[in-house]
């Protein structure tokens, strides 16, 4: 995988990726998906835009592109179990690395959620014309794509969230994240990692594999977008009745940042004109298209197939 387009003193050191980048170089899972997609650059301030691109070759025209946008300290691995399902569907897959994230250069004009419609829709516009797409993003990335949804409103055909905050809720059991930076191993910083994973991240403990923990660990260390505070507050709510698009959610039944608070969502969904249904992945945490891909991926395509008018 290529560095980090940013050469600011937010980019990575070269040892930093070294460290992160070669485990999972050596992981055949990651090598199968990436092997599979085109590598393409858009302009984003003064650096570029990494955008992945899966399903080319066997794409069905008469399908939109499927986009998707990534979750906060992620890149495009967060689908890594997504991407080449999906494609197979007869969709073609375009996934970034979102501003200050990945291979991604920082966003102009700020650091939060706000900022990121803007470079993302020039990139599409390069991509794909003024072709609409259907647009799934997940945790920050959910908000990312509902405020895109709702600045650009041509660009979205369906809309489908995955663990998204933005709402104003707060998780009733609030969860502690370890730091990592200042440990001097790779051992101790990986323990930290799994740690996070299972807080957070992933409900059962056996699926925190060392792929997990590799995948973690790259993606933390190439996140230049500290802080994030729009998350905490109804940033997205407040864009519902605006966005036009047909508007599904998912998320894991054991995310915590929905556990006990299904109720919540359920009353604040239908400010969105088409909302269509808020539906659980069971036996899984915030990165349930990791954690239960299988089931996952089945619900996705099922959303996907529903119709765009009445569905």
């Amino acid at each position: 995988m290529t560095s980090v387009t940013d050469s600011s003193p937010e980019a990575l050191s070269e040892a930093s990726q070294d460290f992160q980048l070669s485990p999972l170089s050596q992981n055949a899972e990651y090598a199968q998906v990436l092997k599979a997609a085109r590598r393409v650059l858009t302009p984003c301030g003064t650096g570029q835009l990494v955008w992945h691109v899966w399903g080319e070759q066997g794409a069905n025209p008469a399908l939109p592109p499927l986009v998707l946008f990534h979750g906060g300290s992620g890149s495009w691995t967060h689908w890594l179990r997504n991407l080449l399902p999906l494609a197979a569907s007869g969709r073609r897959v375009v996934v970034p690395d979102l501003p200050g994230f990945g291979d991604s250069a920082l966003p102009p004009g700020g650091g939060d959620v706000d900022v990121m419609p803007e470079p993302l829709e020039v990139g599409l516009k390069q991509l794909l014309g003024d072709t609409a797409c259907d647009l799934m993003g997940f945790s920050f990335g959910g908000m990312t794509a509902g405020l895109l949804a709702h600045r650009f409103p041509a660009r979205v055909l369906r809309l489908i969230l995955v663990g998204a905050p933005g709402f104003g809720i707060e998780p009733l059991v609030p969860f502690k994240l370890k730091g990592w930076r200042h440990l001097p191993s790779n051992e101790q910083q990986l323990e930290v990692h799994h740690h996070n994973l299972q807080a957070l991240m992933l409900h059962n403990p056996a699926a925190i594999t060392p792929l997990a923990c590799q995948l973690q660990a790259a993606n933390a260390v190439r996140d230049r977008i500290p802080g994030r505070r729009l998350s905490r507050t109804d940033i997205l709510a407040r864009a519902l009745p605006e966005i036009q698009s047909p508007l599904y959610v998912l998320y894991g039944d054991q995310d915590p940042f929905y556990l006990g608070q299904v109720g919540l969502y359920e009353a604040a969904l239908p400010a969105a004109p088409q909302f269509r249904g808020l539906r659980a992945i069971n036996a899984s945490g915030h990165w349930a298209q990791f954690e239960q891909a299988d089931a996952f991926n089945a619900e996705v395509l099922t959303l996907l197939s529903q119709p765009l008018q009445g569905g």
